[in-house]
């Protein structure tokens, strides 16, 4: 693998921006960066960034397909068709998320994961996989298909995670009978438990983040918030996940599923440090509007894709993200007006740390995995790098 040297950038790290900075990457490690200039021996290929920005790559830790795929396809033509789609966005990790499933369907999933992790060399890095579902709350369903959401069964749970190892978080309602024992037996084996399409109480989605619940899957979306019952006010998971200091919290941030307003407030309550943006992205994504499916495409719910976002067809709700991570980027940035720095980290930084990968990428530093991005003036992505590897190029 041929070094690499990008100089003249404004180079994104440590919370700032260095200019004139420069990366020397050497095979998949970031090898030396700063400010100024150093030399490098001839035979290191060089690239001069003309003064646009230099960021980490970005990690998608919840995302369902695009480019006309779904991950929920069970293929390894779906699977590495997202990873390629993805990656000329700035995506240089993500984490293949399921749907709600019957239980071999799910294993299908599984079984093309791992056929693909091999034959990736062309997209985005595979991170391991999400499921989300089937144990949700029917009341919070979204477009998840009722037919197969049903309560955690161990026996269940026990045999699909005994299936894979590559397995990271599974998504799930704390309210439900055995969800918290269930939390306890994902952390027992070090995977993540995260709440989603959730009716918890506040006291409910409490209880859910002493025993693991630490992760607010696409935050206001399918959850509950204020509610009134017999002329009382009950808080939420919401109103949960800004009271608990340390929850983290994903955001739909296409300004869509959550508008620039809450994107405003949910940055100013919970900061960049437990905020990781997320595409939640379906097969439609980076496609033309129009007809589509969500998940699979032999039995998956049709839909439209209209105003930038998939609706279901009598478009009562929305139905899924067609957002890629550069337009995260640009909605955090222009519409919410937060500082760019502090979007990237929230691109980057912040879901690493999530992922327990925080130490080999997700920053800019000495060492770490070289994933690395080239963004012009106006946010758009224009070279990509995974591992060492420019993977895109405009």
């Amino acid at each position: 693998m041929q070094s690499i040297y990008i100089y003249n950038a404004r180079l994104i790290s440590n919370d700032r921006i260095v200019y004139p900075g420069y990366v020397y990457v050497q095979g998949s490690k970031i090898s030396d960066l700063g400010e100024g200039d150093i030399n490098v021996g001839e035979d290191v290929k060089k690239i001069d960034a003309c003064g646009k920005y230099l960021s980490p790559g970005f990690i998608d830790i919840h995302i369902h397909g695009g480019g006309g795929y779904d991950f929920m396809d069970a293929t390894v033509e779906a699977f590495l068709g997202i990873a390629n789609t993805h990656v000329q966005y700035g995506t240089t990790g993500m984490c293949p998320t399921s749907l709600t499933a019957e239980t071999e369907n799910i294993y299908r999933v599984l079984d093309a994961y791992d056929s693909a992790l091999k034959e990736n060399k062309q997209g985005s890095k595979f991170l391991g996989v999400h499921l989300e579902g089937p144990y949700l709350a029917m009341g919070q369903r979204g477009a998840q298909d009722p037919k197969y959401i049903r309560n955690p069964d161990p026996e269940e749970y026990k045999a699909i995670l005994a299936y894979s190892d590559h397995i990271v978080r599974w998504s799930a309602a704390p309210e439900l009978p055995g969800a918290l024992e269930f939390a306890d037996y994902l952390l027992q084996l070090g995977k993540i438990p995260a709440l989603a399409h959730t009716d918890a109480l506040f006291e409910e989605a409490v209880l859910g983040y002493e025993r693991g619940y630490k992760l607010a899957t696409h935050f206001y979306s399918a959850m509950s918030g204020i509610t009134r019952r017999d002329a009382k006010r009950y808080a939420g998971v919401i109103e949960a996940g800004y009271l608990l200091d340390d929850m983290d919290v994903e955001i739909i941030a296409d300004a869509v599923h959550v508008p620039a307003p809450l994107m405003k407030l949910i940055y100013k309550i919970k900061g960049p440090d437990h905020i990781a943006l997320v595409t939640d992205a379906m097969r439609a994504a980076a496609m033309p509007e129009g007809p589509s499916v969500l998940g699979r495409l032999s039995d998956g719910l049709p839909v439209i894709v209209e105003d930038e976002v998939a609706k279901l067809m009598d478009r009562s709700a929305f139905a899924g993200s067609v957002a890629t991570c550069d337009r995260l980027l640009r909605n955090y940035v222009y519409k919410a007006e937060v500082p760019l720095p502090e979007v990237i980290k929230m691109l980057s930084a912040t879901p690493a740390r999530i992922l327990g990968i925080q130490n080999q990428k997700g920053s800019l530093q000495k060492g770490m995995d070289a994933d690395i991005l080239l963004l012009n003036k106006d946010l758009f992505v224009e070279m990509t790098m995974v591992e060492g590897e420019i993977r895109y190029q405009v």
